[in-house]
């Protein structure tokens, strides 16, 4: 389904990233990872403007052309308390702008049939205390998501994904961590790797401007006193 695609995935050396990257791979697309850890891709930092047109340059050089673009290079987390006006920026810069900008620098470049997934969270309607920085950079790029779906309406199809509790070392959980979820388990990248999938093929041919919320029902379980194993702690 993939032979021929080139797709670019920003935080693609870990997690969710990776996942989706050997996804793809073992289907059959080029992939083209940037992250900020060294390995075999380009390693830069996302928050860089020169960065961004470097690798969108690079990209364009090898290959001519992007189908699909997975925005997943995940923001810092800080808090109201200890999150500095310019660790706020960064955040944003990460897990907004970048999003956009390579989007911007696609654009004339984006094949037929081509698809964009950003990858949000579920903290984009839900927060802990001292969340601050994510949770408004998931919210943006959530917002983001219809806007371009928009702006490149005919061209691109622009989706994003809310992952929940997402375990990147596959670690498995039991008991309240477990039942708290109604499926019962906690979600692993594949989860939300074959979803990318999914979003960028032409199954998904008339799906643009959406988010999906991928987190195993948690967002939607009210839990009380002796729910799923919680307590009340008096």
């Amino acid at each position: 389904m993939f032979e021929g695609k080139v797709a670019v995935i920003t935080g693609g050396a870990h997690g969710i990233g990776k996942a989706t990257a050997d996804l793809f791979q073992s289907e059959g697309a080029t992939v083209c990872v940037i992250d900020s850890a060294e390995g075999d891709y380009f390693a830069g930092d996302i928050s860089e403007k020169e960065t961004l047109e470097r690798f969108a340059a690079q990209v364009v050089r090898k290959y001519g052309k992007v189908d699909y673009l997975i925005n997943n290079a995940p923001p810092p987390m800080k808090g109201i308390d200890e999150c500095s006006y310019e660790d706020f920026q960064r955040a944003l810069a990460i897990g907004v702008t970048a999003p956009f900008y390579l989007a911007k620098l696609f654009a004339p470049h984006f094949a037929e049939g081509a698809a964009i997934v950003n990858i949000s969270s579920s903290r984009d309607r839900m927060s802990q205390p001292q969340s601050e920085s994510y949770t408004a950079a998931k919210g943006g790029i959530s917002a983001l998501t219809h806007a371009l779906a928009v702006s490149l309406a005919g061209k691109v199809r622009v989706n994003s994904i809310s992952p929940g509790w997402i375990d990147t070392e596959y670690r498995e959980y039991t008991g309240s961590d477990a039942v708290q979820q109604p499926v019962g388990r906690v979600g692993n990248p594949l989860d939300i790797a074959n979803m990318v999938l999914y979003l960028c093929s032409d199954k998904a041919g008339f799906i643009t401007g959406e988010n999906t919320c991928i987190d195993g029902g948690m967002t939607k379980l009210m839990i009380y006193h002796n729910d799923n194993g919680w307590k009340l702690e008096e």
